[in-house]
């Protein structure tokens, strides 16, 4: 059980820092092509961690020789620590009350139609593995 913890906690705070790094170089990108601030970070983060949470679960779902310890690493930990839905939602807030209405909901919408389409997408490609 301590290892389990361990292996979590260690997981979250690499998906954590990745994901603090995803946002940051979508920031700069999205000021330095585009001179915007809308948050591509967070949009780039939750596709990425919807895609590889589908491939993960097609992989593990079908090798039951995966240790529970790399299991919990990569799902509960890294990928928990990446994505977020807190980050979404003040995100969506954001551009709503700065006026921009319709982008705050085409990013919501986007959000979660494409993350949901990238998890079956991760599932089905795990099958050609």
């Amino acid at each position: 059980m301590i290892s389990d913890l361990f292996f979590i906690f260690l997981g979250g705070g690499f998906g954590s820092l990745m994901r603090y790094l995803v946002i940051i170089l979508g920031e700069k990108a999205m000021n330095h092509f585009l001179d915007s601030s809308h948050p591509i970070g967070t949009f780039v983060v939750n596709l990425v961690g919807s895609f590889a949470i589908g491939i993960l679960y097609g992989l593990f779902r079908n090798n039951l020789n995966v240790s529970n310890s790399l299991y919990l690493f990569l799902t509960i930990g890294f990928l928990g620590g990446f994505t977020t839905f807190s980050s979404f939602s003040l995100d969506a807030y954001k551009l709503i009350q700065s006026g921009e209405l319709i982008f705050g909901l085409i990013y919501i919408v986007l959000s979660v139609l494409l993350s949901l389409i990238f998890t079956f997408l991760g599932i089905f490609i795990s099958n050609y593995f």
